[in-house]
């Protein structure tokens, strides 16, 4: 009796983990939790502690134990200081893996929180499922962002919200998902939110939103020779290296050596001097702590378990393309990044136009074309690709006339009918994805006798993260197969791959006018990066969408390039095992017929 009146230990969330937190044996490291591995995780956890404290923001990288981080703020509350607490992750199926991989086994491993659950087998106790796990004084509940009546449906004290960037613009259509959730925190005076995620895209990521609200501090290292305090950069790595080309153009990057040079006194220093010198938090805004926000910065070469030569080695093979670069600099560096989509000058692609040496260079294995439909023209453009989607622009053309009139199609139909010459050889288009959203049952009707050959209608659905190919089904009132494209996720593709300056994997390429006229002059260049991302809040989330630079009203150039991106992304093609498509096997619908059912 006189135990069980004893109150609880008096202890912060990084003691209490250290003395009771255990990992199971499918962690890298199994065993009793120690903050000593990853020391810039106790000031994250002890914030929580702070009765002034009722937000809690962490912006970093990955493989930083954030996961055991936060599950051992959800043990604490358990055993300590019982409430409800609510995990919200980007979608319902990551909770549940959340929930599978990561909850329950913290709670079978832990002897502390064990008893304090009622029969986690589900089957025996309807109350304790996967999204829902009732204890001693509370409940543990997991939802995804996506869900509104998850959101928003009880009462919680704890609310901890896991890759916030990658949550969606709306929950269900009813408002940002984070401040739904944040409304069931009203009724405590003691409520605390924790937020945490790597960044995605500059003037867009929720995370730096959230962090530059806060105290911003940086976990940094103490220069072993100046003795001052730095965040270490990528920009202050010295590297050794050296590099080699594939048969397919890959690019392949061997590190040496990597060591970083103190921006102050200008010594070097290795990797092991400098994750055992002294480190701490820098604090850029401690007047935050007044409006009850702390908020933490930490960065890939911080982490005990990513080597500096993995990460340089990352960015050194990124280098040049804009897509491979954002992964390094959200998930390695921790920071956002500036997505290209504003050129500075039209006529750098003019300068690097190049003399093919047939209509369709040696390079190119397949063709596919993209369709813009005008009330008084019809404009394509026919794409090359080659290994590694390397890219050959073959011609653009406008075809004037009204769609209306039968004679305009017949002229497109020309086009994708002929063979177009290689040094060798010769293709046929293998696809065609034509826009439906002007005269949309005249486009259908074009399309459907013709989709035995790879002519498909397409329509643009707007929203940040869909996929290229969003979805593929019968158009409504008709028998017509359409498909419906991500096109800012299309956009952003097309932006980065013409932003690479290197020819190889994914690299656009121009030619130079000659007997083909294949329309590539400054209008066009001037079309095809008419568009750039601004930012927009709405439902008090900033996001990002495409809109028409000052003084560029036309972008058919840019439609019909993503089109034809589009329209190739759909055959799924293996590269590094394919070797063309003859015209044979065009003509032929035997093939066009399988590589539909692929993408269907």
């Amino acid at each position: 009796m006189a135990t069980a009146m004893l109150p609880p230990p008096n202890l912060k969330i990084s003691q209490w983990a250290n003395k009771f937190l255990k990992l199971p044996s499918t962690a890298a490291e199994p065993g009793q939790y120690k903050t000593g591995r990853t020391p810039y995780v106790e000031e994250i956890m002890d914030a929580f502690n702070q009765s002034e404290i009722h937000r809690v923001v962490v912006k970093s990288s990955s493989q930083i134990g954030k996961s055991q981080m936060l599950l051992a703020i959800v043990g604490y509350y358990v055993h300590l200081n019982p409430c409800n607490i609510m995990v919200v992750q980007p979608t319902l199926e990551m909770s549940q893996d959340f929930s599978k991989f990561r909850l329950e086994k913290m709670i079978q491993d832990t002897p502390i929180l064990t008893p304090l659950f009622y029969d986690l087998n589900k089957t025996r106790n309807p109350n304790q499922t996967i999204l829902s796990k009732n204890f001693t004084g509370g409940r543990i509940v997991l939802v995804g962002a996506n869900s509104a009546s998850g959101l928003a449906s009880r009462p919680i004290k704890i609310l901890l919200c896991d890759e916030v960037d990658r949550f969606p613009n709306s929950a269900g259509g009813e408002g940002d998902a984070v401040n739904l959730a944040a409304k069931r925190t009203s009724t405590y005076w003691d409520y605390k939110i924790g937020l945490f995620s790597t960044p995605t895209n500059e003037g867009a990521s929720r995370i730096d939103a959230e962090y530059f609200l806060g105290t911003q501090e940086e976990w940094q290292h103490q220069c072993p020779n100046c003795g001052e305090f730095h965040t270490l950069k990528f920009e202050d790595m010295q590297v050794e290296f050296s590099e080699k080309f594939d048969e397919f153009k890959n690019r392949t990057i061997k590190v040496n050596s990597v060591k970083y040079r103190c921006p102050d006194c200008g010594m070097d220093f290795s990797e092991l001097t400098m994750k055992n010198s002294v480190q701490k938090y820098v604090v850029k805004n401690p007047d935050a702590v007044k409006n009850g926000i702390r908020s933490f910065f930490i960065n890939g070469f911080a982490s005990p378990w990513v080597n500096w030569k993995m990460i340089m080695q990352e960015w050194l093979e990124s280098q040049g393309n804009s897509k491979l670069e954002q992964v390094v600099y959200n998930t390695r560096f921790g920071k956002s990044y500036r997505v290209k989509g504003e050129f500075k000058d039209e006529n750098q692609f003019l300068r690097r136009l190049e003399p093919y040496d047939a209509e369709i260079p040696a390079e190119v294995l397949l063709l596919t074309a993209g369709v813009d439909v005008q009330h008084n023209r019809l404009e394509i453009s026919i794409y090359g690709w080659g290994i590694g989607e390397e890219s050959f622009a073959i011609r653009h053309q406008i075809i004037y006339g009204s769609p209306t009139k039968n004679s305009t199609w017949q002229k497109l139909d020309e086009i994708l009918n002929r063979e177009y010459k290689k040094p060798a050889g010769s293709l046929k288009i293998a696809r065609t994805f034509i826009d439906s959203g002007y005269l949309t049952d005249k486009v259908y009707e074009f399309c459907q006798t013709r989709q035995v050959k790879g002519v498909f209608p397409i329509k643009g659905k707007s929203g940040q993260g869909l996929p290229i190919i969003y979805q593929i089904g019968k158009a409504k009132n008709s028998n017509v197969m359409l498909v419906i494209l991500g096109v800012d996720t299309l956009k952003s593709e097309i932006m980065s791959r013409l932003a690479i300056e290197k020819p190889g994997a994914m690299f656009f390429h121009f030619p130079v006018e000659d007997e083909f006229e294949r329309g590539y002059d400054l209008n066009y260049f001037r079309q095809l990066t008419a568009e750039h991302l601004v930012p927009r809040k709405s439902n008090g989330q900033v996001h990002l969408a495409w809109e028409n630079i000052d003084g560029q009203k036309r972008n058919e150039a840019l439609d019909c390039a993503g089109y034809s991106l589009a329209a190739m992304k759909s055959l799924n093609i293996n590269w590094q095992n394919f070797s063309g498509v003859p015209v044979a096997q065009v003509k032929s619908k035997k093939p066009v017929s399988r590589s539909f059912d692929i993408y269907a």
